[in-house]
């Protein structure tokens, strides 16, 4: 009994800002009682009048202190709220739980645009996410550490926060190359100690989540320690998904190491419970089908009665996609997974300044063709919007204009 009455003290300690509200809550309280107990007598009209004026002002006063007193909790539990009219905070944590139930596969940049867009109309959002990256600081602490690759969770974890915007730089902060963690972003380093913390990579992010203040949820596609291998059409193969660009040659498949590794549970009943199901934008090899070589993960999705879209990419990438028009990007993810992996396809077809080609050509990158009648020929329906943008003069996808055109596909269910 001592402790809890010690407990409710504290809420009253100096500086928390409470104490004046529930001051001023208690002070309405009050002038509705004074006022309310003569207010039905028959005494002289003036003090009727004053009465009711009393319990007007009761009911303001208290109506004012219950406000300031939930802004007051609302700060302390959403500090990103501050600032923010309570009925708005309201409305908007109502309005974005009641979005679409949409899942993301992928990962990357590409992903972590598409949920930064998305994060604005739902806070029904997972994030099914590759953890066969081997490559920068991922890679590296992968090998010291243990630990499965952090950057592409990261990334998206940024994405869909909801935390203020030092924070989300703080997570994307990268050590310049005289440090001795040259090259390693502050969270990726924060999920590591987490998951050596917590003994789990899972509720590493889970934790890490709630330090965000996430809309939505990130998920690993698996907690296996997989390895990306690609197999070449001239028949040589590479390990690791950083070195697979790096060959310059056509690819065949790719496969995992070791073989059929288990999907998280969280990841086959996020896609269970899904209204759409989006693959991309991102890596074809390296982002998006590492996720759909996960057999339980492409099953679920094929069996999905949600709508499945696949965003392809605006442009080739060198080592990775030569020369693919927009069906052998079709053909590539139905070849490694089920051909009921998707119903429709968004292409881009907004115009890209010419010296911005010119740029990319010389990576040996150039405009994914639209091969339409191709594209029929497998069963997937085509669906044109602009939805890029140009930026510091590369092809970025436009956040905005991309979450649109996911959320309009809520109309066909």
């Amino acid at each position: 009994m001592k402790a809890n009455t010690t407990d409710i003290l504290k809420w009253f300690y100096p500086g928390i800002g409470i104490k004046r509200w529930v001051g001023l809550s208690a002070l309405g309280v009050i002038l509705l009682i004074l006022g309310t107990a003569n207010l039905r007598s028959e005494e002289f009209w003036l003090i009727q009048i004053l009465d009711a004026l009393v319990v007007i002002s009761g009911i303001i006063i208290l109506i004012l202190g219950v406000k300031r007193l939930m802004r007051s909790f609302i700060a302390i539990f959403v500090p990103s709220s501050r600032g923010t009219e309570l009925i708005d905070i309201l409305y908007q944590k109502k309005h974005l739980s009641r979005g679409a139930r949409i899942v993301t596969v992928g990962g990357g940049t590409g992903l972590s645009v598409l949920l930064s867009g998305l994060k604005n109309y739902t806070s029904n959002i997972s994030a099914v996410v590759t953890v066969a990256d081997n490559g920068g600081s991922s890679g590296r602490l992968r090998q010291q550490f243990d630990v499965l690759p952090p950057g592409d969770i990261r990334n998206c974890l940024v994405a869909l926060a909801d935390a203020p915007a030092l924070m989300r730089d703080l997570f994307q902060f990268r050590f310049d190359a005289n440090s001795e963690f040259s090259g390693h972003s502050f969270g990726n380093l924060f999920l590591t100690v987490m998951t050596r913390l917590t003994g789990d990579f899972e509720k590493a992010i889970k934790e890490t989540s709630k330090v965000l203040a996430l809309r939505g949820q990130v998920i690993p596609s698996t907690l296996g320690d997989v390895t990306l291998v690609a197999h070449y059409l001239d028949g040589s193969m590479v390990i690791g998904e950083e070195q697979i660009p790096l060959a310059r040659k056509p690819i065949n498949r790719v496969s995992l190491t070791p073989e059929e590794p288990l999907a998280t549970p969280d990841a086959l009943k996020a896609i269970k419970e899904a209204q759409i199901i989006v693959l991309g934008p991102g890596s074809l090899y390296t982002s998006i089908i590492p996720n759909l070589l996960i057999k339980e993960i492409a099953q679920e999705i094929a069996s999905s009665e949600a709508i499945k879209v696949y965003v392809c990419n605006v442009m080739t990438q060198p080592g990775e996609t030569d020369g693919y028009s927009v069906s052998d990007h079709i053909k590539a993810l139905l070849k490694h997974s089920n051909e009921q992996i998707l119903d429709y396809c968004v292409v881009n077809n907004g115009e890209v300044p010419a010296e911005v080609l010119k740029r990319y050509s010389k990576d040996n990158s150039l405009l994914v063709v639209n091969d339409r009648k191709k594209i029929e020929n497998l069963g997937v329906r085509l669906v044109e919007e602009d939805f890029s943008m140009i930026a510091g003069g590369v092809i970025r996808h436009d956040a905005e204009k991309l979450a649109k055109i996911i959320l309009s596909f809520i109309e066909e269910i």
